[in-house]
């Protein structure tokens, strides 16, 4: 990680007119502010497959780090499980909206940046993950308490509606962001990985019947090609979301390509006979766990790697 230097609170020593004897006056401290869905928080299923917020988000694992650098940097965590580019800008999710005082999560980081110009060092963002969670059907979410998928699919239309809302919501997400901000803090968006990489665990059948967990060197299956289409649809969001950040002079954690999410080739050395970015989502994620999962979010090693490319890219 680069060293973190964003401006620190310093001790002042007054002196000359400021009455005498030395005194101590303190700046303000920094603040980092991450935004975002479930990933921002720390999501993670407990021994019951319930998902719960835990301190131990990619953020969390970040700020710690940040703050062994400056110990006067503050974490505002304002994240919010189920959040997607659309209630992010607008608001709508109940449990959500009563943590927002001025409204949607976006118009909340907004007044933060207002109220605390200056003092706010850098942003992180996780979003447009969840405008696909419920594109892949047949798949228990997280707590559903089915243990075998049956009839997995990919609904096309939700896979469109996705796209179109990140194409049209996160550039305006991500100008609004940098306005607010101002020039001199930095932002740092991320890709996403590809969770559902874990349906390449399906047996045989084609697409449509029920599945059972199986090898990932079966013949060609309905898991296969629901993969390879998971995994067109994830390029194409890394990619906008990648443009559009750009574009807004927000610098880009790449998560996509850190957890190599297209490299389908199976190491010589491999125990398990999976591709290299199975092998990670099931090394990183509660999806190929069948206590807990299948659980899309980050287990604690996940967490700590998505923070390790924020930090590469921190100033």
């Amino acid at each position: 990680m680069r060293r973190w230097t964003a401006a620190a609170a310093v001790v002042v020593l007054a002196t000359g007119c400021g009455g005498g004897d030395g005194e101590e006056a303190a700046a303000a401290p920094g603040y980092y502010l991450s935004l975002g869905d479930s990933l921002t928080v720390g999501v993670q299923p407990d021994e019951n497959g319930h998902p719960r917020q835990t301190s131990e988000g990619y953020t969390d694992v970040l700020y710690r780090t940040l703050y062994d650098s400056d110990s006067t940097l503050r974490h505002e965590r304002m994240g919010c499980g189920g959040e997607d580019t659309t209630t992010f800008v607008e608001g709508g999710l109940p449990d959500c909206d009563k943590r927002y005082e001025h409204g949607s999560q976006l118009e909340e980081a907004e007044a933060f940046l207002a109220g605390h110009e200056g003092q706010v060092d850098l942003v992180t963002l996780t979003i447009g993950g969840n405008n696909f969670t419920s594109c892949v059907e047949g798949v228990r979410d997280p707590g559903g308490g089915a243990d075998v998928p049956e009839d997995v699919g990919i609904n096309e239309e939700c896979v469109a509606d996705g796209l179109e809302r990140v194409e049209t919501e996160v550039p305006v997400i991500a100008e609004r962001l940098r306005a607010a901000a101002g020039p001199d803090t930095q932002i740092v968006g991320m890709t996403y990985y590809n969770p559902f990489l874990a349906l390449l665990l399906l047996d045989g059948e084609p697409a449509g019947s029920a599945g059972a967990t199986a090898g990932p060197d079966d013949e060609a299956t309905g898991g296969d090609e629901l993969a390879e289409r998971a995994v067109d649809t994830l390029t194409r969001l890394n990619e906008s979301l990648t443009a559009s950040y750009s574009a807004a002079g927000i610098d880009v954690a790449d998560v996509g390509a850190a957890f190599e999410s297209t490299n389908a080739e199976v190491p010589a050395d491999s125990d398990t006979g999976m591709p290299v970015n199975l092998q990670n989502i099931c090394d990183h994620t509660w999806m190929c766990d069948t206590d807990r999962g299948p659980d899309i979010h980050t287990n604690k090693a996940g967490a700590k790697e998505i923070a390790e490319v924020f930090a590469e890219q921190v100033r």
